[in-house]
């Protein structure tokens, strides 16, 4: 049984926990933009196939106190490193540093390379190479209050790199953020699906993927584990057979439109790329003129904002959301994704639901609205009759 860590963006916590727990993690602990937990190779395995909010799954390997540079560079070459590479093994080293005497995570990296290719030069006379792009062995190199951890990264490239996006477009929601303001939505696929400000389709895709049960992982060709020297590909693929033996087809309507063409163009290819273009819908609308497409739903979108694409005014843009939620959108429940603090009061719906979530370095709140027509009187009225 070993120590997991599995990073996550800030606000995902708890959601990425609930996944781990399905997927059946032990002694789960929600740390900051983290959550550890217990498990073994298999679970390293179904976490980076399966869990839609993962974005690194790191397994812990050796622990010891690094107060200086001279402390760390020497219990790194104490490390019997012949587990997890040789001579003719790439690495490449990750360092992250907190609160501790040492300052520098390059620095910290660098330290660490180096006690790996002397431990290998003074034994068999030739060192390993650093290959920062597509090594075969990743470490992550982690120091906070004096103390190193150094973990094998299983994941390889960020787990948001699902494999299915050929064209981003400008300033593409990450996936992980996507599918992880679905699940927070509580969408469980039971009402149609409407994301007015599609862009490339990342929204959509993901709510189909969580639709139709299709594993985080799908499209992706490969991860890191797979060349680790205990690589199980027997275990691999009965994992992997067990996940996508799950897939079903689904009878909810899920349809996105946008006021770019180049977007849609975008969206498209990233459809077909992940082979949903029979289950997602996508039309060249603005949301002003966008008639609702079903009498019920739900919408999760990231509409336009000033640091991604410029709106000359904002409140003007908010107000006319809003409007157009009140007149058109009875009986929808709405998810916005806003970064836009004072605009966004100009929508003049009261929100129901708020939470604090990053997209990249911005800022955001994800806001629920619940859409009804008259006044909230009118709606405890009708309820009760």
């Amino acid at each position: 049984m070993a120590k997991i860590v599995v990073k996550t963006l800030s606000g995902l916590e708890d959601i990425l926990a609930g996944e781990l727990r399905e997927t059946g993690a032990r002694n789960i602990q929600i740390l900051k933009r983290a959550v550890s937990c217990d498990g073994d190779m298999d679970l390293i395995y179904r976490i980076n196939y399966q869990c839609r909010t993962a974005l690194k799954v790191l397994q812990s390997m050796f622990d010891f106190p690094a107060g200086s540079e001279d402390e760390l560079y020497e219990n790194v070459k104490k490390i019997d490193w012949e587990e997890l590479l040789d001579v003719n093994t790439t690495f490449a080293i990750d360092g992250v540093v907190s609160n501790s005497n040492l300052t520098h995570s390059y620095y910290v990296a660098l330290k660490t390379k180096d006690a790996i290719a002397d431990y290998f030069q003074e034994k068999y006379g030739k060192r390993p190479s650093v290959d920062v792009k597509d090594p075969d062995v990743q470490l992550n190199v982690h120091i906070n209050r004096n103390h190193c951890n150094i973990s094998l990264d299983s994941s390889g490239d960020s787990l948001h790199k699902r494999g299915y996006r050929q064209s981003g477009g400008q300033a593409p929601i990450n996936e992980v953020l996507a599918a992880g303001l679905i699940l927070l939505s509580g969408w469980k696929a039971k009402t149609s699906f409407l994301d007015p400000f599609c862009g490339s389709g990342t929204m959509l895709i993901e709510a189909a993927k969580q639709a139709m049960n299709i594993p985080a992982g799908y499209y992706r060709k490969s991860f890191a584990f797979m060349k680790w020297k205990d690589f199980d590909e027997d275990l691999w693929k009965k994992i992997k057979e067990e996940a996508d033996g799950k897939i079903t087809e689904t009878e909810i309507s899920i349809m996105g439109s946008d006021i770019s063409e180049r977007a849609l163009v975008n969206a498209r290819k990233n459809i077909r790329t992940a082979q949903l273009h029979k289950d997602i819908v996508v039309i060249h609308a603005s949301f002003e003129k966008l008639m609702p497409p079903f009498e019920k739903g739900t919408i999760i979108t990231n509409p336009p904002y000033g640091e991604r694409i410029q709106k000359k005014d904002m409140i003007d843009f908010y107000k006319m959301m809003g409007d157009v939620f009140k007149q058109k959108y009875a009986g929808y429940n709405a998810f916005i994704l806003a970064s836009d603090f004072y605009a966004v009061k100009y929508l003049g719906l009261r929100s129901s639901f708020r939470m604090d979530v990053f997209n990249g370095k911005i800022a955001c709140k994800f806001i629920k609205f619940e859409l009804y027509a008259g006044s909230k009187k009118t709606k405890k009225k009708n309820e009760r009759s």
